[in-house]
């Protein structure tokens, strides 16, 4: 039971892991780094949803539009900040080469913004000729966002 010492010629079965211990921490390290920097678009306190409603897989893809409302009466496309007048036409452009049944705006409200703000982006969206509104909500469970999309009532 003794430890052999020098070059006998024979192999070491013994596994070393402390390589393996230092790579996956390096990786650990790396991925905690890297996974904030991927969230997308601005981060808004978003309300949770009462009944876990079908998620839109649309609403990922790099060619969705997105419209935040923050708590500040800020609004934003996707990730840039915008006015509300321009609003308008940057959705038109947006929509302007898309089919029918692809003309979908989602909007991700803060829950601490102001309810008319939140009217007032529907009511633009409206007004660019967009029939499907998504609203953005938590699951209840999952805590990933989820849109659902509703035809908007004709006023």
């Amino acid at each position: 039971m003794g430890m052999s010492m020098g070059g006998g010629g024979s192999y070491n079965s013994e596994i070393n892991v402390t390589p393996m211990v230092d790579v996956m921490l390096v990786l650990l390290i790396i991925f905690m780094v890297v996974t904030p920097l991927l969230q997308q678009g601005v981060t808004v306190a978003i309300p949770r949803d009462l009944k876990n409603p079908e998620e839109d897989p649309a609403i990922i893809k790099e060619s969705s539009v997105v419209i935040v409302v923050t708590k500040d009466s800020e609004y934003y496309f996707g990730k840039e900040p915008i006015n509300k007048a321009e609003l308008k036409s940057k959705i038109e452009d947006r929509m302007a080469n898309k089919q029918p049944n692809e003309r979908i705006v989602y909007i991700k409200s803060d829950i601490n913004a102001k309810y008319g703000d939140v009217v007032e982006a529907i009511n633009t969206i409206r007004q660019a000729g967009v029939d499907q509104i998504g609203l953005v909500a938590d699951k209840k469970k999952g805590g990933a966002a989820e849109a659902t999309t509703a035809p908007a009532a004709a006023s």
